[in-house]
């Protein structure tokens, strides 16, 4: 549940989740990996989803973020439910809603630091293409990156090419921030140094969700939510 008084930007009501294979449906079996989950986030939390591999943490990342489409239940985030939108819609409401960093950075290689921050800006044809290449300077600035604008990710240190994946994912300035193993592929330095760009993004008003299986790190939120088995089995830490 969130805190009293905060509005809830994320809520997730009975959600189940069943993958199946096409052999598995025609013997009418999956993999269940959400057995019936409850979670309430509010506008402006920082939270930490944790658990072993295989447990559903990362499976209520993607349904928080309309990858994935829940078996049962209802997923509503910033006031629309998601299990109800088309494709179409889901795409533009992610684009405006919804940034996320991924483990592996999933930089365009071909593109320098700056066409990468700058690529949400482009898709959306927010802007003229000065004023957009402008933002993306700015985000690549707030994440201590302004002296690598014109680098290709090979030329980036795995810390940096994290960096521009945050400047890309909040180019659009989402109200969410969502986190997949963020620092998984980092050393400790740049996984404190990552921690802190989130917590920043935090304390400005953005609501961060992070899945992390490294405890330490999960330590580091305000709210830790841990899963097994694809429920949720404990959620403790303050609320805003």
């Amino acid at each position: 549940m969130s805190g009293a008084g905060t509005a809830a930007i994320i809520e997730l009501a009975g959600v189940e989740k069943t993958y199946r294979t096409a052999a598995a449906r025609g013997r009418g079996v999956g993999f269940r990996a959400l057995g019936g989950v409850d979670l309430i986030i509010g506008a402006g939390e920082m939270v930490a989803i944790t658990g072993p591999s295989g447990s559903g943490k990362s499976t209520i990342l993607n349904l928080i973020a309309g990858i994935d489409r829940p078996t049962a239940g209802t997923v509503t985030v910033a006031g629309q439910r998601l299990d109800q939108m088309t494709e179409d819609q889901l795409a533009r409401w992610r684009g405006r809603t919804i940034g996320i960093v991924f483990q592996f950075f999933q930089l365009m290689p071909t593109l320098t630091a700056t066409e990468n921050a700058r690529l949400p800006l482009d898709l959306a044809h927010r802007g003229p293409a000065r004023e957009r290449k402008a933002m993306a300077g700015e985000h690549l600035a707030a994440v201590g990156l302004a002296d690598r604008a014109g680098r290709l990710p090979l030329e980036l240190s795995g810390g940096e090419q994290q960096r521009v994946a945050i400047a890309r994912a909040m180019a659009c300035q989402p109200p969410i921030l969502l986190g997949d193993e963020p620092t998984g592929n980092l050393d400790t330095t740049m996984a404190q140094d990552m921690f802190r760009l989130m917590a920043n993004l935090n304390k400005a008003g953005t609501t961060v969700v992070y899945v992390t299986h490294d405890q330490a790190l999960a330590g580091l939120a305000r709210r830790i939510v841990s899963v097994r088995d694809g429920l949720i089995v404990a959620d403790t830490g303050r609320r805003p």
